[in-house]
């Protein structure tokens, strides 16, 4: 997945100092909020949310925001919502397969949203389970390079269940069953090894090799999707090289 993940990463670093700052914190904040309803309020009991309050922290999310989300969706301060996650599935132009993950207490405006984004920007709604077949569940973390090479990483996580270590440019991508996310997180963690986020994602089985034009029109549809507060995650199953990578980014 690495163009999409290299998208991804520098989309990542882009978010925390551009005007999407404010989206991005509510959706942070939003999982926390239902990590902490799920599973307590402990995060050392709770891996998942854990996991979220990390990758807030690492968004430059103010603790005190953390801190009141938790509280929010432990039912211990009022004022959390009822959210639900609802999956919507699609294609984009070229035929690539989309995944759109929902956190919404609004049905009805999730849907609405969602498909409003495919229709304007080149996409359509498929039927459930025409798409999600193309994708399995894995654990995904990603681990900033700095001094670190591929032989470090790997020697940290293999023996806790990972399958894959792949170098996306600036970091590593972790690739595991969705079962051992936690015990690759924990392996890393036990050899002070930073990283950036890890959690349960959708990773495609094949990918859509695309041209400069596709990667532009399918970047154009999953901003368009990321645009709506209840849209948490878009998965896609495109790939492109670090050549058109370099083009679109130019």
């Amino acid at each position: 997945m690495s163009g999409h993940s290299k998208w991804a990463t520098t989309k990542h670093k882009k978010a925390v100092i551009d005007a999407k700052r404010g989206k991005l914190f509510a959706k942070l904040i939003k999982n926390i909020e239902v990590a902490a309803r799920t599973g307590g309020a402990d995060p050392d009991g709770n891996p998942t949310l854990f996991d979220a309050i990390q990758k807030a922290k690492k968004s430059s999310v103010p603790n005190k925001n953390i801190d009141s989300a938790v509280k929010r969706g432990a039912g211990l301060e009022a004022g959390g919502a009822d959210y639900e996650t609802i999956m919507y599935e699609g294609y984009g132009p070229n035929g690539v397969a989309v995944l759109i993950e929902c956190l919404t207490d609004n049905r009805n405006r999730a849907a609405s949203d969602v498909r409003v984004a495919m229709t304007r920007n080149g996409g359509s709604m498929a039927d459930p389970g025409s798409v999600s077949y193309l994708f399995n569940r894995k654990g995904v973390v990603i681990v900033p390079k700095g001094e670190l090479s591929e032989d470090d990483v790997l020697g940290a996580v293999l023996d806790a269940g990972a399958e894959e270590v792949n170098d996306l440019g600036e970091s590593f991508e972790v690739i595991s069953e969705a079962t051992d996310l936690v015990a690759v997180r924990s392996a890393l963690q036990e050899q002070d090894i930073d990283y950036d986020s890890a959690e349960a994602n959708f990773v495609p089985t094949m990918q859509v090799q695309l041209e400069e034009d596709g990667a532009r029109k399918i970047f154009k549809l999953i901003d368009a999707l990321e645009d709506s507060d209840d849209v948490q995650n878009v998965f896609a199953n495109f790939d492109v090289s670090d050549e058109v990578m370099a083009s679109v980014d130019a």
